[in-house]
């Protein structure tokens, strides 16, 4: 069998994943028959539920909605980007899986397919065994299908899927309650609910409580009717996850036009203008979500109005923190004379700093480079599974090359999150990488994994023989003697 080796690594401090994701599985809903009560349980299924014959999942009545795998079982010729990095899963040999699923002949066998579908989306015994491998000492799990429970329009329904995935979350907690913890999903739909829910979960021990920059029907969290759900973080001591949602809006009411998120309106973007690539969807609608939020609590006073709430900004990465904080800044000082909400008692980033902490991912660079800044806010995150997700050791390499000193690695890695969420340090921690993952005959080789590196591969073999047609109906019109191409522009062949 082949092996994938990894260069030696180690660390002297544990790590604290703030931001990794399962992926919500079937138990859930068979959870919910056991845990809700029989209005609950009526509620949940006219607003989210899970058909157990047909595996299909409705939400306000649409069926198909929400994301859905197959838990682990595979399906030929795909990958399942919410599940598929796991350990060792770096994104090259992801890159090369994906080449062999553009042709039939080279495509993953369900069984393969399977084999990527990591299991510790789903089980809380297989993830301990990863992150193990990754390096995670410490980790805070977040739902995958967060686009969709926005646009849940029952508070009452939204309020029982709340429950039944936070008890689940909960349960998977329980393998290890001193590495693994849940950010606990809220009904915003219903603010009283919501409420209700935020403290039966801090009971629970729930150290977060996520909440979109902006509902599904265009309300931001500074209304004042969210002021009871602020009040009760402050009084719990539960954080505020800021984690953008970018809903795409299919589950939108009928006839709803007045009120778009940053995301969707980059969506429509991207759709409308024929922008053939992703950027602007997979990076940009995230960090406009968070920027728009950030901005908009700042400069509304919201952490003055609730001097004891604090909020962790996830899934945005966070170099183009220190821009905004600094524009906002400026433009305080600028017009403030001229503001006509209550002055601010402290400069916009000042209370960032005071309140806030922000996520960023092993790949990112530029706060390491900008320790001093960073030093207190910045928190880690793997986004494991999802596709673009990687371990504890990945990050560990950006920040050498960085040349950031261990003890800032440290914070960053796990001291500021800890300290954000109140949780203690770990009695044992990962010291070393392991440096060999035995793989399938079917492994990817290094040869394979060049190959797909370069940009011709990622090339379907329809894009290349069309693509060959238009060169070669290019050349033939170009060698046309002048009579005849004259003609074919004029009316067509002779």
């Amino acid at each position: 069998m082949p092996t994938q080796k990894f260069p030696p690594m180690s660390k002297n401090f544990p790590s604290f994943d703030c931001d990794a994701h399962v992926a919500e599985p079937a138990r859930i809903w068979e959870l919910a028959k056991e845990n809700l009560s029989k209005d609950e349980l009526d509620s949940l299924k006219q607003a989210m539920w899970l058909d157990s014959e047909t595996s299909q999942l409705s939400v306000n009545g649409v069926v198909g909605a929400g994301i859905r795998s197959n838990e682990g079982a595979g399906a030929a010729g795909a990958m399942n980007l919410i599940s598929v990095a796991g350990p060792g899963m770096k994104h090259p040999i992801q890159r090369a899986l994906n080449v062999r699923n553009l042709r039939k002949e080279t495509a993953l066998t369900k069984e393969q397919s399977a084999y990527v579908d990591h299991m510790g989306a789903y089980e809380p015994k297989a993830r301990i065994k990863d992150m193990n491998t990754q390096g995670i000492d410490q980790v805070m799990i977040i739902p995958s299908d967060i686009d969709t429970y926005p646009w849940i329009q029952d508070g009452r329904g939204a309020a029982a899927l709340c429950k039944a995935y936070n008890d689940w979350a909960w349960d998977y907690c329980q393998e290890d309650p001193e590495r693994i913890f849940f950010a606990a999903l809220l009904p915003l739909q219903d603010t009283r609910l919501a409420v209700r829910e935020l403290y039966r979960v801090a009971d629970m021990g729930c150290r977060v409580g996520l909440v979109r920059p902006i509902d599904a029907m265009g309300n931001y969290p500074l209304q004042p009717k969210f002021d009871p759900l602020w009040r009760a973080m402050q009084e719990t001591g539960v954080v505020y996850g800021m984690h953008p949602f970018p809903a795409l809006g299919s589950l939108k009411p009928p006839g709803y036009t007045e009120q778009h998120s940053a995301s969707e309106l980059i969506n429509k973007t991207v759709v409308s203008a024929g922008i053939p690539h992703g950027f602007l969807t997979n990076v940009q609608n995230f960090q406009s979500e968070a920027s728009l939020w950030v901005v908009s609590a700042l400069f509304s006073g919201l952490f003055e109005r609730f001097p004891k709430l604090n909020a962790a900004v996830f899934e945005a990465s966070s170099t183009w923190l220190s821009f905004v904080l600094d524009e906002c800044d400026k433009y305080y000082k600028l017009y403030r004379n001229e503001r006509t909400m209550r002055p601010l008692k402290q400069l916009p980033s000042d209370t960032f700093f005071e309140h806030c902490v922000t996520g960023f991912e092993g790949d990112e660079a530029p706060p390491s480079r900008m320790p001093d800044y960073y030093e207190d806010i910045l928190v880690w995150s793997s986004d494991v599974y999802h596709h673009d997700g990687d371990d504890v050791w990945r990050a560990m390499e950006t920040m050498e090359g960085a040349n950031l000193s261990e003890e800032r690695q440290s914070k960053f890695l796990g001291g500021n999150a800890r300290r954000a969420y109140n949780i203690p340090e770990p009695k044992t921690f990962i010291r070393d990488r392991q440096t060999e993952i035995e793989r399938p005959d079917w492994w990817p080789t290094q040869e394979e994994i060049d190959y797909a590196m370069t940009p011709e591969a990622g090339i379907s073999p329809y894009a290349k023989a069309l693509n060959e047609s238009k060169v070669s109906a290019s050349k033939s019109r170009a060698s046309s003697p002048p009579q005849r191409a004259a003609k074919m522009v004029a009316g067509g062949a002779e």
